[in-house]
């Protein structure tokens, strides 16, 4: 009979106390284990979350965090803590519609204090909370979980530098696995490498694990550990970079030491002052093929195992994320000035393929897209043409260094922006549904979406041309079959008529006009209406003699996107129609209505928010009939 998982016995972190302590490594190793099972039949964030098991299990074992503060950044790292908190057997259920959040969600458990997707939020929300505590009288202690990556984050130094001002405890805990997404890059990085390679650090770690090895867990260790910190301070200087920001720095100690962690811990916990404590993990712990790849491994799609080796099924289709890879190698082949910047997404963004092939035009910045953009300006007013590859949500965290220091000095900077809509699994945190919205307003931004890969190249060839700011956006999905033989090119304010027809006309943007398409085949099979389609090409700047032509007929026009419809395309035409004084009775939009969208497939999100082939049919149907019975009215 096989010995009954210790996983099985632990619901809460309650039942997680009253396991001995030799058998916390074991239970670690069990969690490991199940991340594996579902990550590797459902995706997900794989690597990051193998390897921060232990310390995870130490957290929920030395504090109580239904009054205690935890907060978590990047929030990708949170499977651990779900699985120890309650939601262990919906674990199945992860990233699958109506099921569990691949983020903290407070929706979900009292454990979770805020649904964090985007980083370098921890330190400031911690910091945050730690003040309304101390204000309000309240005994709690605050811990922030923060990736490598993340503390170089400009919120992250924004947030370390205030939080020494709080005069009582508060714990940073630097999870340092040497990686982002793909390898960390910049100063902070290669401090951190410093840290964990020096000899000084070998011989801080034996020091300290001797002496956590050998101590009773509730023995006073407070002045061996005053000893230990001036001793590294003394000897490693990289650590005073935190210790000049006013934070006491302890490690770097073993992440997957959890006897150590859990007798170190509470006396850091104790400590009446900022702590900064520096553990090293390993990414993909326990895992050979995701330590061998981290980067592939850090939020990899379903796949098998066979023979110890992850497999995965074949790409049926061409990815948007693929053919912008393809269309910026072809540009930078053509001129020598094109360059490429990620903030940390080399390959959700497609950047890894082109950096194979251009590594000197090629600049990975890390998690810093108010940086990237910034620099992008620099570049540009050094005669370079570069190119800023983001996902549209990541976007949101650059619309300031956007619009003043790129269109305000009128700098030609391209913004292409990847999972442009619905994300599927992600959900919430990663949808990019606002970019139409807060880009619109900058004066001379030129916005562009488009519908085909043949459109992706056009609308590439025209952006590297222009004289000023422009953003390309497109979904997270497979590039549709091209619409026709040829594709025009890309004219500021020129739309595309793709299908030409009189009882209607579905105006889409980008990712929508392939299902307008769609719409259009089932309205001229099942009623024989004729509808016309045009792949808008533009929001800004519209065609307005189209659209004003389209909408001045007085047929039914319907305005489509994979956008909030508030400040959106849409939003964009009726602007122009009640500037131009024309009627809008008979324009409709379909896009995202004003609420969050939950996780699940992006076939679904969209079904949800009736931007289907069917949605987009029965209110032409709708609107044509309403027309009919107008006219029916008149006559009689």
């Amino acid at each position: 009979m096989s010995e009954q998982k210790l996983l099985e016995t632990v619901t809460s972190p309650e039942d997680l106390k009253g396991l001995r302590e030799s058998q916390l490594q074991r239970l670690s190793d069990e969690i490991r284990a199940r991340v594996v099972d579902v990550v590797s039949r459902r995706g997900g964030h794989l690597a990051s979350n193998l390897g921060i098991a232990e310390l995870t299990v130490a957290l929920h074992y030395v504090f109580d965090f239904t009054r205690d503060r935890l907060l978590w950044d990047v929030g990708h790292q949170c499977y651990p803590h779900k699985i120890l908190t309650g939601r262990g057997e919906r674990f199945e259920t992860l990233r699958q519609a109506g099921g569990l959040s691949g983020f903290p969600d407070p929706e979900e458990s009292q454990y979770d204090l805020f649904a964090t997707g985007h980083a370098g939020t921890a330190i400031s929300t911690a910091a945050g909370l730690a003040a309304a505590d101390q204000t309000a009288g309240r005994d709690t202690s605050v811990v922030a979980v923060v990736g490598d990556a993340s503390i170089a984050n400009g919120l992250s130094l924004e947030g370390l530098n205030n939080a020494a001002l709080l005069k009582r405890q508060f714990l940073v805990i630097l999870n340092d696995n040497a990686m982002a997404i793909d390898r960390s890059h910049g100063a902070m990085a290669g401090m951190l490498d410093t840290l964990r390679l020096s000899h000084a650090y070998s011989d801080f770690k034996h020091r300290t694990e001797q002496l956590l090895h050998h101590l009773p867990l509730g023995h006073d260790i407070g002045e061996a550990l005053r000893h230990l910190h001036a001793g590294l301070r003394a000897t490693v200087h990289g650590s005073q970079v935190f210790e000049a920001l006013g934070f006491s720095y302890f490690g770097p100690v073993d992440g997957h030491d959890v006897r150590g962690l859990i007798r170190l811990l509470p006396r850091l916990a104790s400590m009446d002052e900022p702590v900064l404590l520096h553990v090293h993990t390993q990414k993909g712990r326990g895992c050979e093929y995701a330590v061998e790849d981290p980067c592939r491994f850090h939020s990899p799609s379903a796949y098998r195992v066979e023979n110890g080796q992850a497999v995965f099924a074949p790409k049926k289709a061409v990815t948007w994320t693929q053919a912008f890879a393809e269309s910026l190698k072809s540009a930078a082949r053509d001129d020598e000035r094109v360059v490429a910047i990620t903030a940390a997404m080399p390959d959700g963004t497609g950047l890894a393929d082109f950096r194979e092939e251009f590594p000197d035009q090629t600049f990975d910045v890390g998690i810093n897209e108010s940086h990237a953009v910034t620099a992008a300006a620099g570049m540009a007013k050094g005669g370079l043409r570069p190119v800023v590859a983001v996902y549209s949500t990541f976007m949101q965290r650059a619309f300031d260094q956007a619009f003043h220091d790129v269109a305000l000095q009128r700098l030609p900077v391209v913004f292409c922006m990847d999972r442009a809509g619905m994300v599927g699994s992600d959900g919430a945190v990663h949808h990019g549904l606002m970019d139409i919205a807060f880009l619109r307003p900058i004066p001379g931004m030129v916005l562009m979406a488009p519908a085909d890969g043949d459109e992706l190249d056009a609308a590439m060839t025209l952006a590297l041309s222009l004289g000023g700011p422009s953003a390309i956006r497109y979904p997270k999905d497979a590039v549709p079959p091209a619409m026709g033989d040829s594709c025009p090119p890309f004219e500021p304010g020129k739309a595309r008529i793709v299908r030409e027809g009189g009882d209607a006309t579905i105006v889409g943007y980008g990712a929508t006009v392939p299902i307008a398409l769609e719409a259009a085949e089932i309205l001229g099979r099942e009623d024989r209406l004729e509808v016309g389609v045009v792949s808008a090409r533009f929001a800004k700047p519209l065609d307005e003699t189209l659209l004003g032509r389209l909408i001045g007929s007085g047929s039914p026009v319907l305005i489509a996107e994979d956008h909030a419809v508030a400040g959106g395309f849409g939003s964009a035409v009726l602007e122009m129609a009640a500037g131009k004084q024309l009627g809008t009775s008979n324009v409709r939009l379909a896009g995202v209505p004003d609420r969050f969208i939950p996780h699940g497939p992006r076939d679904w999100q969209l079904q949800q928010v009736q931007l289907t082939a069917d949605d987009f049919a029965g209110t032409i149907r709708e609107m044509v009939n309403a027309r009919h019975g107008a006219h029916a009215h008149q006559r009689g």
